[in-house]
């Protein structure tokens, strides 16, 4: 098994690219299902979600082929034979359910599998049934699977979520743009990513308004057509860079990156003492000099500051000067990294779905263990500013989320390697 090795005590000092986003990539893709035509996918992150879903996508019946070293993404729905996703393929990743909606408004049926992904809470799919019911939907639970059926097709309606879930917004207005009539989302999911997807619908052919704002209009269309669309920056892959000059020291621009993306997180960056210049190519990140100070986080649906980028503002925060408290809202079980930062001299006291953490003058590089996508690259961002040697186990949760992190890393400096024990 794969482990990264990180030697901390060096500034950074460069550029990194940041890839498309994986989460737009993952509801972008299940997107081909709605229409006969080609959908071509340009930015895409090279990424293991990404083959998985490539995978899910081919045993329906789709055709997938990845192009320009894996950042085009060609489909094709031209002929989908099969109906059912498997739990052998959907439980490596919970984005997989994004496939029922589609096949639901295309085909009238689709059997899922529940999903998996990472152990960081329960994330349930009631809100994906009872929207995709209020369209008109027969689903039914049965051996770990969801029978859906439409046999009078989908027709528009009403719906109002009574949490922002970003899947189920995306899962709901894909098969609300074949749905007949007008479907009125309300409370819904106002994340980049959704704005991403809208946009590449509207390509396709669909109807639809207010994306990026809590209620979304969609008026149903006979068929969608193809297009080609860019995936948006990954925010959260931007995020993560974002704090590796933060907590390592140095100076490093984003390419790509946007402000617009990371509002929230930016906020917190400045009050914490970190200086973030937007230029002609991305975001320029730097101290400002001296210690870190303290703030306190409270994770949110977005705009505010992202539970995905919460892990890595905690091992910032290790080395703060004052107690910072995190106040986790959107899943349980995301403090696991909390231990594993513990273990290199941190002072995090967790209660519930609050983190209290006093920082430290140093942190001590210690043998680690990741245990989910975002824990691991906390880890690793720890590690750049730790004394001595930090070794994260377990760091296949990265290739999840983080294309070619150790080359990104280590063209700005940082002292990396994975290593592999066969």
């Amino acid at each position: 098994m794969d482990r990264i090795i990180v030697t901390g005590g060096g500034a950074l000092k460069g550029e990194i690219p940041i890839a498309g986003a994986k989460n737009a990539c993952l509801a972008l893709m299940p997107a081909t299902l709605l229409s006969e035509e080609p959908l071509t996918l340009t930015n895409a992150p090279r990424l293991s979600d990404i083959k998985t879903m490539t995978e899910l996508l081919t045993s329906l019946g789709a055709e997938a082929s990845s192009l320009q070293d894996g950042q085009v993404l060609a489909m094709s729905s031209h002929d989908i034979n099969n109906h059912i996703a498997d739990y052998d393929i959907v439980r490596k990743m919970r984005a997989s359910n994004l496939v029922l909606g589609p096949m639901l408004a295309r085909l009238g049926h689709a059997v899922v599998s529940l999903p998996g992904g990472c152990a960081i809470g329960a994330r349930p799919m009631d809100l994906h049934i009872h929207g995709l019911e209020a369209l008109g939907a027969e689903i039914e639970l049965r051996d770990g699977y969801l029978h859906a059926r439409a046999p009078k097709g989908l027709k528009g309606a009403v719906f109002e979520m009574n949490f922002a879930s970003v899947g189920a917004t995306e899962n709901i207005v894909m098969a609300a743009t074949l749905a007949k009539g007008t479907t009125v989302l309300k409370n819904a999911a106002r994340e980049p990513e959704i704005v991403d997807l809208v946009a590449c619908l509207r390509k396709m052919g669909a109807h639809i308004d207010g994306e990026g704002t809590s209620e979304i209009t969609i008026e149903g269309v006979d068929r969608l057509h193809g297009a080609t669309h860019p995936v948006v920056t990954d925010r959260i892959e931007l995020g993560t860079y974002m704090l590796a000059p933060a907590i390592a020291g140095g100076e490093v621009e984003c390419i790509g990156g946007r402000v617009d993306l990371v509002r929230a997180f930016v906020e917190k960056l400045d009050a914490a003492g970190i200086s973030v210049e937007e230029t002609a190519r991305g975001l320029k990140v730097s101290r400002r000099g001296g210690r870190l100070s303290a703030v306190d986080v409270t994770t949110a649906p977005f705009p505010g500051f992202p539970t995905d980028l919460q892990a890595q503002m905690m091992a910032m925060l290790c080395t703060a000067d004052g107690v910072s408290v995190l106040e986790e809202r959107i899943f349980e079980n995301r403090f696991m990294h909390a231990p594993e930062l513990t273990r290199m001299g941190a002072d995090i006291d967790v209660q519930g779905g609050t983190a209290t953490v006093t920082g430290v003058k140093k942190l001590k590089g210690a043998p680690v263990m990741a245990t989910d996508l975002r824990a691991s690259v906390s880890l690793i961002l720890a590690g750049l500013a730790a004394q001595g040697e930090t070794v994260v186990n377990r760091v296949y949760h990265l290739d999840r989320g983080y294309e070619q992190l150790v080359r990104k890393l280590k063209g700005v400096g940082a002292n990396i390697e994975r290593v592999s024990d066969t």
